[in-house]
């Protein structure tokens, strides 16, 4: 009786693990659709040919991802170039997901 206590115990704690990691995937993932769209903005693709120009570059994400490029580009399209430019906007993108 014990033995299954304890191995229940284990398995529970162990749950918390498994979905923090399933999220630090997804925001990875999320993260690189920022940097492609940062990286066409840097390019000077036009915001209208952005999500074209992103998959053109055949990304490493799962496709389920690329619904994230049209939410993503006006943020992105929004601000000025230098801010663009000078900070890491995957970064800013993964800890706000990761705090969710």
């Amino acid at each position: 009786m014990l033995r299954f206590v304890l191995v229940g115990a284990i398995a529970l704690t162990a749950l918390p693990v498994v979905a923090q990691s399933e999220k630090e995937v997804s925001c990875g993932y999320q993260a690189e659709v920022v940097a492609a769209v940062r990286q066409a903005r840097l390019d000077r693709v036009r915001e209208a040919k952005v999500q074209e120009t992103v998959l053109a570059g055949d990304p490493s994400w799962p496709a389920k991802f690329n619904n994230a490029i049209p939410l993503v580009t006006p943020w992105i399209y929004e601000m000025p170039r230098k801010d663009v430019r000078d900070n890491d906007l995957a970064e800013v993108w993964k800890e706000a997901c990761l705090a969710q």
